[in-house]
């Protein structure tokens, strides 16, 4: 059965930072294309970034400005999202997702999804 277990969410203040971890128990975890999104309360969920099999290509939505980096472990079956510089509109749960083709930008590209981990950026 598949599963996707994130972890590293938590409370912090404007500034600060979170490593976040997706853990995945997919047999072939290197033939899958990554991505992490979010959703806020009362809005849809939204693309903040994604990374190829090898870790070599990674795409980050506009509102990154270069304080995220999408990372994974292969031999470890993991992903991290490190978050600097958080917003209070970083504010939302954050989920990790899986899937064997393109997978882009969309929710609906994805397959394999974990429950998510909150993320609170206070002001």
């Amino acid at each position: 059965q598949v599963q996707l277990v994130e972890s590293g969410g938590g409370l912090v203040q404007t500034g600060g930072s979170l490593r976040l971890s997706c853990a995945a128990s997919l047999r072939t975890f290197s033939f899958y294309l990554m991505g992490w999104f979010r959703q806020a309360p009362g809005k849809e969920r939204e693309f903040v970034a994604r990374i190829g099999r090898s870790g070599a290509n990674t795409y980050y939505a506009d509102f990154v400005k270069g304080r995220f980096t999408i990372s994974r472990d292969n031999a470890k079956n993991t992903v991290y999202l490190q978050m600097n510089s958080l917003e209070p509109e970083d504010t939302a749960v954050y989920y990790c997702a899986a899937d064997l083709t393109s997978g882009f930008t969309d929710p609906k590209g994805y397959t394999y999804w974990g429950q998510g981990t909150q993320v609170t950026v206070s002001s």
